[in-house]
């Protein structure tokens, strides 16, 4: 019975200082003890020589003489025995990024609850007065915080409960009629109230747009699913066929596989690309989420206005809002080319060997995508282009680590090259373009912008090899001054209009008139796998001028065509 009573009343023998078991204890007049050791070192701190009990705050005067309580020793010595020791576990004591009680001495203890109005933080024992006294029962405890500073003015050192809405910022009360007099101030609690509804509203758009890219997700693991089926049974279906016809075809068949397995790869590859990039934006507007949760459940108004303005902007999607997937074939157009070859074995090594690489790497996995409509959309596409020496005529100079050509009288050196444009003053990217691109020119004198095939002609000065001219090249042509003219009724021309900055386009001869804002700076934006070309005047903003609704059946290159002595194009980073 004697063991059961020391455990219950063991915390009576406990330093209300040092929170562990009174060592050679010592009573003061107020009654409380403590150990020798704790107490003097308080009353050593005190600056003023007034000493009071940590307990109770009673002061005495002059400071008291401590005498052991050799009673209370032998009671403490025997609790100590029992193994019952009181002292606070590990996890209690505040560690660095914990928020220590203010009015622990010694090893301090986590504060469990800050006050607002004491502006101060209390462990257990010590907020023990907020909930039995009765002034402190008023008072507005919240979790703890270590930046209850933040909640005091500066200049006035009163607590910032107001704020002010002209100037964005809390403020105190003396605040408001000093400085502020005149502007629209409100309450913290009712600034934080209409906060609160937009942090609603922001979580909700959130919520939504988790759900979308669900959804998306979901769509992209089907497509993989069904891309990866449609593969293995083009693959079966094609080894099938070139079985039939493997005396002649052995090898065909070989690299048709290898083109499926390839293509395969590189379309499940972008999927799940796309798709890991939309988990990566879920996981992280969940981040964001939690974020606004926490911080709409922050009890203290300022705290909560402090942090809102960093947390409430939610930034813009880089994904459309959803993906629609079409019924696809994927890869059966391989099979069918591959059973027509088999009826046609004369034309596997010439001309129906095209068609199977076509149908192969063109599966058209996802709807193309829409067409930027504003500069950063254009900017997200832009691509780093320079010019091949191997396709320039030798009247053209490169430069600028071949990002710029200028029309020169005299003849260049270069090395004879089966690429090279002997008859017209053009030049050919030497990057191959396809997926979305985009890119800027700028030009000066006569210069015309063009995409082409690589299989365009190449020698001679006829319509096969000049862009714009045949069905392998697409241009936008650029005049500085243009010129009309028409004969009178004794036949002498009259200038009859002149025009600055006009462009014409060109496709396979047929010409097509454009007016648009003159700019020395035309934007070239394409689309190899939706089939569009399309042509931008750059200045301060970006205006269309001509755009192409067609199907590439080859990588293009970027083509420049110099048409004047005075001629010159650089291509250059867009912004």
């Amino acid at each position: 019975m004697a063991e059961k009573g020391v455990k219950l009343d063991r915390e009576s023998f406990s330093c209300s200082v040092c929170l562990n078991l009174l060592k050679d204890p010592v009573a003061i007049p107020c009654g409380h003890s403590f150990c020798m050791d704790c107490i003097k070192s308080f009353w050593d701190e005190k600056e003023e020589k007034i000493y009071s009990c940590p307990q109770c705050r009673k002061t005495f005067k002059p400071r008291p003489v401590l005498v052991k309580n050799i009673m209370l020793a032998e009671l403490v010595g025997q609790l100590k025995k029992t193994g019952l020791q009181a002292a606070p576990a590990d996890h209690c004591y505040a560690g660095p990024e914990d928020v220590a009680c203010d009015f622990c001495s010694g090893r301090k203890l986590k504060a469990i609850k800050s006050c607002l109005f004491c502006l101060a933080s209390y462990c257990e024992k010590h907020l023990q007065p907020h909930y039995d006294v009765v002034p402190f029962m008023k008072h507005q405890l919240v979790e703890p915080s270590k930046n209850l500073q933040q909640n005091i003015c500066s200049r006035h050192d009163e607590a910032m409960k107001m704020f002010c809405r002209t100037d964005r910022k809390c403020i105190c009360y003396l605040c408001s009629v000093d400085d502020h007099r005149g502007h629209n101030t409100v309450s913290a609690a009712a600034e934080r109230t209409e906060r609160q509804r937009e942090l609603e509203v922001s979580r909700q758009e959130i919520q939504q747009r988790i759900q979308d890219r669900e959804k998306d997700v979901k769509l992209l693991q089907q497509e993989v699913e069904a891309i990866n089926h449609s593969a293995d049974t083009t693959v079966k279906d094609s080894e099938k066929i070139f079985t039939q016809l493997i005396h002649l075809i052995q090898k065909r068949s070989y690299d048709v596989k290898q083109q499926i397995r390839s293509q395969q790869e590189t379309e499940v590859r972008r999927v799940k690309e796309l798709q890991e990039k939309l988990e990566q934006e879920i996981t992280e507007l969940k981040r964001r989420d939690a974020e606004l949760k926490q911080l709409s459940h922050t009890e203290d108004h300022t705290q909560f206005l402090h942090n809102y303005p960093s947390l409430s902007a939610l930034s813009e999607s880089t994904h459309s809002s959803s993906i629609n997937i079409r019924p696809l074939t994927h890869f059966e157009d391989v099979t069918a080319a591959v059973s027509e070859l088999r009826d046609k074995l004369q034309d596997i090594l010439t001309d129906r060997w095209t068609d199977i690489s076509l149908a192969v790497t063109d599966p058209d996995v996802l709807l193309p995508q829409p067409e930027p409509k504003t500069r950063d959309g254009l900017l997200r596409c832009s691509c780093e282009i320079t010019l091949d020496p191997n396709t320039a005529n030798t009247q053209l100079l490169l430069s600028e680590e071949n990002r710029k050509v200028t029309f020169v009288y005299q003849h260049q050196s270069y090395s004879s090259h089966p690429d090279r444009f002997t008859g017209w003053c053009q030049v050919l990217s030497r990057e191959s373009l396809t997926g979305r691109c985009y890119w800027e020119v700028e030009m000066g004198g006569y210069v015309s912008v063009a995409v082409a095939y690589k299989d365009i002609s190449r020698a001679g000065s006829g319509n096969e090899c000049k862009f714009g001219h045949n069905d392998k090249s697409w241009l936008l042509y650029w005049d500085q001054y243009s010129f009309k003219f028409y004969y009178n009724n004794i036949g002498t021309s009259i200038l009859e209009d002149w025009n600055k900055d006009s462009y014409e386009f060109y496709y396979n001869k047929i010409r097509t008139s454009i007016s648009g804002p003159r700019s020395s700076r035309v934007g070239v934006y394409l689309d190899h796998r939706a089939g569009i070309l399309s042509f931008y005047s750059v200045s301060e903003t970006r205006t269309l001028l001509h755009r192409v609704q067609t199907t590439f059946t080859q990588p293009l290159y970027a083509g420049l065509w110099i048409c004047s002595n005075s001629g010159s194009a650089k291509f250059c980073s867009p912004v």
